[in-house]
């Protein structure tokens, strides 16, 4: 019995595995049968690519349909690498098109894809796939110093850079650059206390950010290198930290309200204002009075707390006066901080743990 349902078993199987067999052999027939209407060819690829190098990959494509709706591509079988247009960039030049991919090496193993590509005719017409097979690619992975940025690029340009003071132990520095054909969001400082980028542009060609990094007091110069692929070296940039005291108009004003000496002064003024009443009571003139009360009213200035502001629950605390800019808090009840200044959309706040930050106005408490 168990012998007859083991039997009875392997005939469905063989069964199923025919039909199966038999669609797929189907499928490739009918594909085979459609007109082979595109012939791809690399028009150049590279001898060699360095280990974050964006380089691109150009398809010359000849379609022998005249009258087509598109041409479309699928890319297979890629490892190492990171796509960065979906759609190729095309330029049409007689009878061919070139399609242009471009990718940045993210691996020291790379291999390009296969790049099938298909064309769609205006009255929905079938034809046939055409698939070009990838290579691997002959990729060098440098070997840097420790103040490498992890930035390949043609060029790597500095704009403008600004340092304040964070904390009691660090600054900040936040500076714009722009490059050439180059993965700029993998820039990375390695000794930063904390790091990021506020804002970004992304492009093959041309590309830009605003970067901020925490770094020790005890620095004087951001020294950092990144790699030059013209150059074919590495080149280094210097940004000098000179901490800056502006006003609260600036926007990257980070600097708490400096309180460590208001105590001095207080006892300062106190002693002119006593030295000011002793000489009332010893000459009877009472024109020293405004050596009194201007010291009070110095003191009495600096001994009112700084205004608290009522903050909404679920509201953003940032790190920069920049809108998409890095949330390092959210608050979770009502918060009331002590207001340190304001600049345009944002107000100025000291955390309970002294550390500086800024909140949109539409986050404020109304009264």
């Amino acid at each position: 019995m168990i012998r007859l349902i083991f039997l009875g078993l392997l005939f469905l199987a063989t069964l199923s595995a025919n039909e199966v067999n038999s669609t797929q052999d189907e499928n490739i027939s009918i594909e085979s049968s459609l007109p082979k209407v595109l012939y791809l060819n690399f028009k150049s690829t590279p001898h060699r690519v360095i280990k974050g190098e964006i380089f691109p990959i150009t398809i010359k494509t000849l379609s022998t349909v005249k009258e087509f709706s598109s041409i479309t591509y699928e890319l297979l079988n890629y490892e190492g690498l990171k796509l960065l247009n979906e759609t190729p960039y095309r330029e049409k030049d007689s009878k061919y098109f070139y399609d242009t991919f471009y990718f940045v090496t993210t691996h020291s193993n790379a291999n390009v894809p296969d790049f099938k590509a298909t064309v769609r005719g205006f009255d929905d017409t079938l034809y046939r796939d055409t698939t070009l097979e990838g290579f691997k690619l002959n990729v060098v992975t440098l070997n840097p110093k420790n103040n490498f940025a992890n930035i390949v690029a043609d060029n790597f340009e500095l704009l403008e850079f600004k340092t304040t003071a964070y904390d009691d132990n660090h600054n900040i520095v936040v500076f714009v650059a722009t490059a050439k054909n180059c993965d700029i969001a993998s820039f990375k400082l390695k000794d930063a206390y904390k790091q990021g980028i506020e804002s970004i542009t992304e492009s093959p060609f041309n590309s830009k950010l605003v970067y901020y990094g925490v770094i020790k007091k005890e620095v004087e110069n951001l020294s950092f290198t990144y790699f030059n692929l013209l150059h074919n070296n590495f080149l280094g940039l210097n940004i000098p930290i000179i901490v800056d005291d502006d006003s609260v108009t600036t926007q990257t004003d980070l600097k708490p309200k400096d309180q460590s000496h208001d105590r001095v002064k207080i006892l300062l003024a106190s002693l002119i204002a006593l030295i000011a009443f002793l000489l009332i009571l010893w000459r009877k003139k009472y024109i020293y009075l405004v050596f009194i009360l201007i010291p009070l009213a110095y003191v009495i200035y600096i001994a009112i707390p700084s205004k608290e502001v009522c903050i909404k629950v679920g509201s953003n605390i940032y790190l920069l006066p920049v809108h998409n800019g890095t949330i390092f808090e959210k608050t979770n009840t009502i918060y009331y901080l002590q207001k340190e200044g304001s600049v345009e959309d944002f107000v100025k706040v000291k955390l309970k743990n002294e550390k500086i930050g800024w909140v949109k106005n539409e986050d404020i408490c109304k009264d």
